[in-house]
């Protein structure tokens, strides 16, 4: 994989967000077919347009849902519908190498998941959905390295946090032209938030989510964005959740307002949550969910040069913890016994020059005292001490783990240390903490550093720290990755201009981050 654009890829970025979107330009299929036949549906099926996600040397994950009334259910009669598919080698489709029938049904909002096999490695396709005499948008996805590839480059885009009421999600304009291999979406898809009177965007709806219908029609608003949708159909997801997925500041099954959720009320919001997710996602049918739980932390490899471990630091967290006392206690966990093993498993045992850990909240110590003691953000890993330094402590002996975070609408760039009470302490690795694409709006950028400029002298492991909206591209080479801090000037209206912010570099075999 590589940041390089051949000519195919030029044409097809140069299309623009309004072709790559295209949510409600559906073409009509050629007349006078055995399609024109089928029973007709309403105009407009791929409002949502499409996606691809978690690619393999060999597969790649396609999806679309069908739904002409988007904010209002879906608006498709209550039956199966046969959707085709194809993907082929060339932007035209002319080189079509695989095709097939998928069932969208009801019980899964009409959702399509295909999980092609048989491609070849390290590859771009391109590929579209047709029903009932309408063709979806184009899209591109891209196949992972051969798994015994050692050379090449791997570009990957780390976003996060997208408010539609705080703004519009201009950074993926951006995004798309800066042409990544994949994007790596770490949580905070959708906001649970109620409908708000005042910024540039209002939420659908009169209140948060909490049944089914209700979350399916929160994701296919978020999924109505054009410079979302473009960036879905331009290149794979890889996505994990955080909490506004579901319900803020969740943990296992135990809400944020216990006292206002009971038990099993909150156990059927889950429920309700985790299907619109899967239906939303550009994921395997091993995240189908079962009730109130969902396979989310998974392993992805490209090729001898990463080994990309995503994590699920919801499910199994114990309940968030509000004082210094408790973030200490040696019983609590964010990750679970099971996972926490086949995490470090996977760590120590990789062949992979470049350990990727996707955490949806961050790693490093936040110290929010200025001078003597500490004052933690307990709702990151500050909030569970023991399970987090005895993670740093393995990751002395890991090749080169680097840890993408979001949650915190801040990019907070920082070596990660074996004990942040020493700053003298062993560096084992750097966390990439990505800014917001859009929560937290436009920030004033002179009171961010007032509040925040005073803490450095406290947390010297922070090597940058700024508050701009947009996303972090990271390429990835064998003998270093190159940062870069992507930012927009604006995203209270539809168009914004783009710069980079700063660059960092992590060496290989050098445990760290650097400014460039």
């Amino acid at each position: 994989m590589t940041g390089t654009v051949s000519p195919d890829r030029r044409r097809f970025l140069t299309a623009g967000a309004a072709v790559l979107g295209a949510a409600a330009s559906a073409q009509l299929w050629v007349p006078g077919t055995a399609r024109a036949a089928e029973a007709t549906l309403p105009d407009g099926v791929f409002s949502l347009g499409i996606a691809s996600g978690d690619p393999l040397p060999d597969g790649i994950v396609l999806w679309t849902r069908l739904a002409p009334d988007p904010l209002n259910g879906g608006g498709m009669p209550d039956r199966v519908v046969a959707v085709e598919w194809e993907i082929a080698e060339d932007p035209r489709l002319g080189k079509r190498v695989r095709r097939g029938v998928a069932q969208a049904r009801p019980e899964y909002g009409h959702s399509v998941h295909v999980d092609v096999r048989g491609l070849r490695p390290d590859r771009s396709y391109w590929y579209r959905f047709r029903v009932s005499g309408q063709l979806s948008p184009i899209g591109r996805t891209r196949t992972a390295p051969h798994p015994h590839s050692r050379g090449g480059s791997l570009r990957v885009a780390l976003a996060s946090c997208q408010n539609w009421q705080h703004g519009y999600f201009t950074p993926y304009a951006d995004m798309l032209q800066q042409d990544p291999d994949f994007v790596l979406f770490v949580g905070d898809y959708i906001y649970e938030s109620t409908p708000a009177s005042t910024g540039p965007r209002r939420h659908e709806g009169t209140g948060e989510p909490y049944t089914l219908v209700e979350y399916r029609n929160r994701y296919a608003q978020y999924r109505t964005d054009p410079d979302l949708a473009a960036m879905h159909a331009s290149a794979p997801w890889v996505v994990t959740f955080d909490d506004h997925e579901v319900d803020n500041d969740w943990a296992g099954e135990i809400p944020q307002d216990p006292a206002k959720q009971s038990h099993d009320a909150f156990v059927a919001r889950l429920t309700a949550a985790f299907q619109a997710y899967y239906e939303h996602m550009p994921v395997r049918a091993s995240a189908i969910p079962t009730g109130p739980h969902i396979q989310m932390y998974r392993r992805l490899e490209f090729g001898r040069l990463v080994r990309l471990n995503v994590l699920d630091t919801r499910q199994f967290r114990s309940d968030q913890v509000t004082s210094q006392a408790a973030a200490e206690d040696p019983s609590l966990t964010m990750l679970g016994a099971e996972q926490k093993a086949w995490l470090l498993d996977g760590m120590q045992d990789s062949p992979a020059r470049w350990n990727l850990v996707a955490s949806q909240i961050m790693m490093a110590e936040t110290d929010l005292q200025i001078g003597e003691g500490k004052l933690w953000y307990y709702d990151a890993w500050d909030g569970y001490q023991v399970e987090r330094n005895a993670l740093l402590d393995e990751f002395a002996d890991v090749r080169n783990p680097v840890v993408l975070s979001g949650d915190r609408h801040l990019t907070m760039i920082s070596d990660l240390r074996t004990d942040y009470a020493d700053p003298d302490s062993e560096v084992v690795g750097a966390e990439f903490v990505g800014t917001s694409i859009s929560s937290n709006g436009d920030q004033d950028q002179t009171a961010f550093h007032a509040q925040w400029d005073p803490l450095q002298a406290d947390n010297p492991h922070w090597k940058l720290i700024d508050a701009h909206r947009g996303y972090h591209l990271l390429d990835i080479r064998r003998d270093g990755i190159d940062a870069q801090v992507r930012v927009v000037d604006t995203v209270l209206q539809p168009k914004a201009t783009p710069s980079t912010y700063a660059r960092l570099r992590v060496e290989n075999g050098r445990p760290g981050v650097e400014l460039a």
